[in-house]
């Protein structure tokens, strides 16, 4: 059960990172397997990356947390998956990349917005500790490195076959999951019951 947990995780988290690799898919007037590779990489290496990070300095201080380690994961998912659902909300329909229009590729552009996309993975690193399970932090990096890889290609071929249909309804659904997993964690912990 913690390897689904993780994944979705991993796909929650990608959302962001699928609506940008939709943009690029739309600015590309022919499929490049190339630049379709490098975005998956690129997302897909950061958003195992920052977790790695928030994870190393979550086990720091994993003894004055403890006690509260439910609600800290609670709260950061909360947080994460609200902050997702309320740019849904608040989308006034400008994507901001400029999706339309033909680009050429920009391997600065590229990771500032591999990184940009990945700090929310950060603070999801941070709740590891207390969630993992027995399960190894570089087990759980690869899964959600794999999984946004595997997210990241669809989102350049969606982008590049249908367009930003479907941005909106991916984010929403990834602000959900991370809320729920937030929710079960914290059930977990003060009820003894959770998924």
């Amino acid at each position: 059960m913690i390897f689904i947990k993780i994944l979705l995780i991993g796909a929650a988290l990608a959302m962001d990172a699928f609506a940008v690799s939709i943009c690029q898919g739309l600015s590309m007037r022919t499929l490049l397997l190339k630049r379709m590779l490098a975005v998956a990489l690129c997302f897909g290496f950061f958003q195992a990356l920052m977790p790695a990070i928030g994870y190393f300095v979550g086990k720091s201080f994993e003894k004055y947390i403890v006690a509260v380690d439910h609600w800290i994961a609670f709260f950061l998912l909360l947080v994460i998956g609200g902050k997702m659902i309320f740019d849904v909300i608040t989308d006034k329909g400008e994507d901001g990349c400029n999706c339309c229009k033909e680009e050429s590729f920009s391997v600065v552009r590229l990771l500032v917005m591999a990184i940009a996309t990945s700090i929310d993975a950060l603070a999801t690193g941070i709740t590891f500790p207390f969630i993992l399970e027995g399960v190894s932090v570089w087990t759980a990096v690869s899964i959600i490195g794999v999984a946004t890889f595997a997210i990241c290609t669809v989102g350049v071929l969606v982008g590049n076959r249908v367009g930003m249909k479907y941005k909106n309804k991916a984010t929403l659904a990834g602000g959900i999951v991370l809320i729920l997993i937030g929710t079960n964690i914290l059930s977990e912990h003060l009820f003894g019951i959770g998924l």
